[in-house]
């Protein structure tokens, strides 16, 4: 009490709520730094409560948009900090990964279209480290036809929203699904997504590119060629390349 008047106590504008939430986002923004994190906070926000994985009440929302690239990694630092003092352990195979048949390049016999192998395209350049465009390229083993979506960040959740997407253009349904074993193929959103739309899943022999020979053949052959190998971040680049 000062000259009689009392002040209560400031409660935090950032609260565990707010915290918890960034530490979500975070991860799914492949743990960038909050200069980048920043931008795309609206798109993961979105997309995330699209997939069931984050839905955030009002105020929650409104704080962690509003937060500026310094104030997220002020709150992210504890959490990041004790990632980096932990000690690197062998991961165990995900349990969706053992639930997704293997299809070798010797198993398509007479595919339909429909039956699709796709692959992710980085975008990093000389540099795998903090966030960047992916192209994802679905081929269709039957007749050679390819699509592509570009996707401002490596996540589950923006790969099973454009798998929707695709599904719309292509000229023939989406028979089945034929990935490599990377996370964001095999994990619990896209998964659940394939499973609910009836679209049966198979990965490769982990380090057999061959198994998947179509569709890394259009890497090279439209997406390479096309784009080229430079660095692409942010959501103009992604913007741009959806254009293309």
């Amino acid at each position: 009490m000062t000259n009689g008047v009392s002040h209560r106590p400031r409660l935090p504008l950032y609260d565990a709520a707010v915290r918890e939430a960034l530490v979500v986002l975070w991860e799914a923004s492949d743990r960038v730094c909050g200069k980048r994190l920043k931008p795309l906070l609206p798109l993961l926000v979105t997309a995330l409560k699209r997939h069931g994985h984050l839905t955030l009440e009002g105020t929650v929302r409104t704080r962690v948009l509003s937060a500026s690239a310094a104030t997220l990694d002020r709150l992210l630092r504890p959490t990041r900090t004790s990632i980096s003092g932990q000690r690197a352990r062998r991961r165990a195979m995900p349990a969706v990964q053992r639930q997704v048949p293997v299809r070798t390049f010797a198993d398509w016999e007479d595919p339909l279209p429909g039956d699709m192998e796709a692959d992710l395209v980085s975008h990093g350049g000389d540099s795998s480290a903090g966030s960047f465009v992916h192209i994802l390229t679905l081929t269709d083993v039957a007749s050679g036809w390819t699509e592509c979506v570009a996707l401002v960040v490596r996540d589950g959740a923006l790969a099973a929203a454009a798998l929707e997407q695709l599904r719309t253009s292509m000229p023939f349904p989406l028979r089945g699904f034929d990935t490599d074993n990377g996370g964001e193929f095999l994990n619990e959103t896209v998964a659940a997504y394939c499973l609910a739309q009836g679209i049966p899943c198979t990965r490769s022999r982990p380090y057999h590119k061959n198994d998947q020979a179509w569709v890394e053949q259009k890497n090279g052959s439209i997406v390479r060629r096309l784009v080229g190998y430079r660095r692409l971040e942010g959501l103009a680049a992604a913007a741009a390349l959806s254009r293309l």
